[in-house]
């Protein structure tokens, strides 16, 4: 794990699997044959150094006769699932009536599909171990709530022409990102834009910016970029940023001329 928060809740929820399974007299083997997990599985997460998985505390809770109480530290768990800077994010993003973005290299993360998302964490160096490429994969997919929330908040996302052309986990990976794309950008509280590579003026040459507006009127700033990201508060850097981003929007092309542009490199990849 990469943090003491989440660290500290799975010893925790470790340590209570390991009083409910002694209290009923059995061996971490003879419990992981009960709900199908293999001894070394209970092992590590009696420790806290693997995650359990709903099923994992459903079932613990139901062969050890916890009544609810191990079944109901799921969701605590799901949170530590995730890296701190993804929490911390996601909180904000549940707070936000409004969220704006520029990215410049890739698919924002709220945009991505999963295959997508698995292709573009598969290429980072050095690689991920396969349990953490697993953690950041199913952090960014939990992400895509923000779609979902009612009432739903505002979403603006400028994507930079050439993130539209590069394949990213291949051609059929592309085509289906793009054809996710088209549906998210339909949808009456989301707006996309395109910027053409051709634009001369353009606000964001210093790369991907991030606002998100919150219920109490306050705006934040988020900035993220090689092994840094931060949440941005000063109320001078965000009214550059939010200056910035406003610039951006006027130059990219308008929604409905930048879901014209989507389906046609669509069909220039079919």
């Amino acid at each position: 794990m990469q943090d003491e928060e989440a660290e500290a809740v799975l010893r925790a929820v470790g340590r209570q699997i390991k009083v409910w399974r002694e209290a009923a007299g059995l061996r971490q083997g003879e419990l992981g044959a009960a709900i199908g997990y293999g001894e070394e599985m209970v092992s590590a997460v009696e420790r806290g150094r693997r995650i359990p998985k709903p099923d994992f505390l459903e079932k613990a809770d139901e062969v050890l006769g916890a009544g609810g109480k191990l079944a109901f530290m799921k969701e605590d768990v799901e949170r530590a699932r995730y890296p701190k800077k993804v929490r911390d994010l996601a909180k904000l993003e549940e707070e936000a009536v409004e969220m704006g973005a520029y990215a410049s290299h890739n698919m924002h993360g709220l945009l991505q599909t999963e295959e997508y998302a698995r292709a573009l964490f598969a290429m980072r160096r050095p690689a991920y171990p396969e349990d953490e490429l697993e953690r950041q994969i199913a952090a960014r997919m939990a992400r895509r709530r923000a779609f979902e929330r009612v009432p739903s908040p505002l979403l603006t996302f400028v994507q930079e022409e050439v993130t539209l052309r590069r394949p990213i986990g291949g051609r059929m990976v592309l085509r289906r990102q793009l054809e996710h794309l088209l549906e998210l950008g339909r949808l009456r509280n989301v707006e996309i834009q395109v910027m053409p590579t051709d634009r001369e003026d353009h606000a964001g040459m210093s790369g991907p910016i991030r606002l998100l507006k919150l219920q109490d009127g306050k705006t934040l700033g988020h900035s993220e970029a090689q092994l840094h990201s931060r949440v941005i508060s000063d109320p001078r850097e965000v009214q550059i940023m939010d200056m910035r981003y406003g610039m951006i929007r006027a130059q990219a092309l308008p929604p409905r001329e930048s879901l014209a542009f989507i389906e046609k490199v669509l069909g220039e990849e079919a």
